[in-house]
């Protein structure tokens, strides 16, 4: 029964939308290289494909060369938990070389029809490429929209063997969510997937009568369809990276609030877990406040908690709305402010001021964590000097396993010195500098790159600029190599020895 309804609601979807012509045979990367096909335009260099990424070393695939994404609007008509369903891309973009092809990622799902400004385009599934050859080439600094339609599977994920565990689409209960971190954004929709690759979004999602969608930004409404269905529309509001994008599918509770300087508050709520959860959630305008008096204002528009009903323990900064487990919210209070306090701080570092490559990680990550341990030794939890200090002891055995701060490989993307240990470096940095000058840099940071992509040596410039001295050597000390440096003000603390 359940092949027979897949099988007839491709065929829907295929007789839907005539003319497209799709290929469906893989192509190797060799193969790719050779000379593009199709007229060249009159001026200028002659058309050639845009890269299959943009050359991050940790993730080569990751993004694309040869456009810019200026929105993306995803239409997804959702049928039931761990059902296919049918599914829509449309991504305005605009070139930025003249293109004879160009590449989106795109994993899995079952693709329908590829049209580039309305033509019939040719595509090509290459491993997690979308490999897309418009009718006609297009010219540099054009602005054309490329319209894919597929088969969404809410089944789809993959696992890492780190903090991230699994990602892509999750289900719950009576509906999915989506955990795209690092790149799973891909699983979801056609993207230009990298954390420094950002645009808008719109959404719309359509459910059945009762079940509600959720997805980041702003509601802009809802619109009754035929069959009991309804249509729900949001807007991001600001650009986003596809690793921090979200919608969600459930039957939800609402909860509205009010932040500091009047910011909306939105929390998403299984109904079942409204009350259960409502005594930690209700602390997000204290949580907002604290975080203000260090980094300045809030970046976005508007936040909020979306509870997580899976089983996954992972927490993350989608953006505007944070995904927290229920099990936090429901556990020690010391633990869940940790949690939400961490998935905040995010929206300063790493939502707003975006990492340039993977290797700047320990930016996004060890800002959340050294906030996150500051804010819970203020308010019952462990001892900021004493945590530091355990960091520290291990700080080289995780240099062995993981890789130093900014020198993580795709494996250990996630491992703890991305987080304790990259947190570690920030606390090295205000021993040297003392607090005054620390918190000047911080507000520094999140002020001059905000709504901007940074990455190591801008932190770096920044920090020595404000400080008043050249910190590189500290900096690339603690941020390079194997072996912890000794801790600035603390003589006495050692590290323990490292085990193969």
């Amino acid at each position: 029964m359940k092949i027979t309804a897949i099988g007839a609601l491709a065929l829907a979807i295929a007789s839907a939308v005539t003319g497209a012509v799709v290929l469906t045979g893989g192509l190797p990367h060799t193969a790719r290289r050779s000379p593009a096909h199709g007229s060249a335009v009159s001026r200028g260099p002659a058309p050639s494909p845009g890269a299959p990424g943009i050359g991050d070393p940790l993730m080569p695939l990751s993004g694309n060369g040869g456009y810019t994404v200026r929105r993306y609007t995803l239409d997804f008509d959702w049928q039931a938990p761990l059902t296919p369903f049918p599914a829509a891309a449309t991504v305005r973009a605009t070139a930025t070389q003249s293109l004879s092809r160009f590449d989106l990622d795109f994993a899995g799902n079952t693709l329908r029809t590829v049209t580039v400004d309305g033509a019939p385009a040719t595509a090509v599934r290459d491993g997690d490429e979308l490999v897309v050859t418009p009718p006609r080439p297009i010219p540099r600094g054009r602005a054309f929209t490329v319209h894919v339609t597929y088969t969404a599977d809410p089944t789809q994920r993959r696992h890492r063997d780190d903090a991230i565990q699994d990602y892509g689409w999750m289900p719950t209960p009576d509906g999915t969510m989506v955990c795209a971190q690092p790149d799973g954004a891909k699983m979801v929709f056609p993207a230009n997937d990298h954390p420094s690759l950002r645009a808008p979004v719109t959404f719309r999602v359509t459910t059945p009568d009762g079940v509600s969608a959720v997805a980041n930004g702003r509601l802009v409404g809802t619109e009754r369809r035929p069959g009991r269905r309804v249509r729900w529309t949001y807007d991001s509001e600001e650009p986003i990276a596809p690793q921090l994008v979200q919608m969600a599918i459930g039957e939800f509770t609402f909860v509205e609030g009010t932040g500091p300087h009047g910011l909306p508050l939105r929390d998403v709520v299984p109904d079942g877990l409204v009350g259960g959860t409502g005594a930690y959630r209700s602390l997000t305008a204290q949580h907002l406040a604290w975080l203000e008096r260090r980094l300045g204002p809030y970046p976005f528009r508007r936040y909020g908690v979306l509870v997580g009903d899976t089983d996954l323990p992972v927490a993350l900064e989608t953006q505007s709305l944070s995904v927290v487990p229920r099990d936090d919210l429901l556990g020690d209070r010391v633990d869940a402010e940790r949690n939400l306090v961490h998935e905040l701080t995010h929206h300063w570092t790493g939502d707003s001021v975006a990492v340039r490559r993977w290797s700047d990680l320990w930016l996004s990550e060890g800002h959340a964590r050294f906030y996150e341990r500051l804010y819970s030794a203020e308010h019952g939890g462990p001892d900021l000097e004493e945590v530091m200090r355990a960091a520290y002891e291990q700080h080289d055995q995780w240099r062995h396993d993981d890789g130093a701060p900014a020198e993580p490989t795709a494996p250990t993307l996630f491992r703890a010195m991305r987080y304790d240990g990259s947190a570690l470096v920030l606390f090295a940095l205000r021993e040297k500098v003392g607090e005054e000058t620390f918190d000047r840099i911080e507000r520094s940071w999140v002020t001059r790159y905000r709504g901007r992509v940074a990455g190591t040596p801008e932190f770096v410039a920044l920090a020595s600029r404000v400080a008043g001295e050249d910190l590189e050597p500290f900096l690339t000390r603690w941020l390079y190599g194997p072996h912890a440096p000794p801790m600035p003000g603390h003589p006495d603390w050692q590290v323990d020895p490292v085990e193969d």
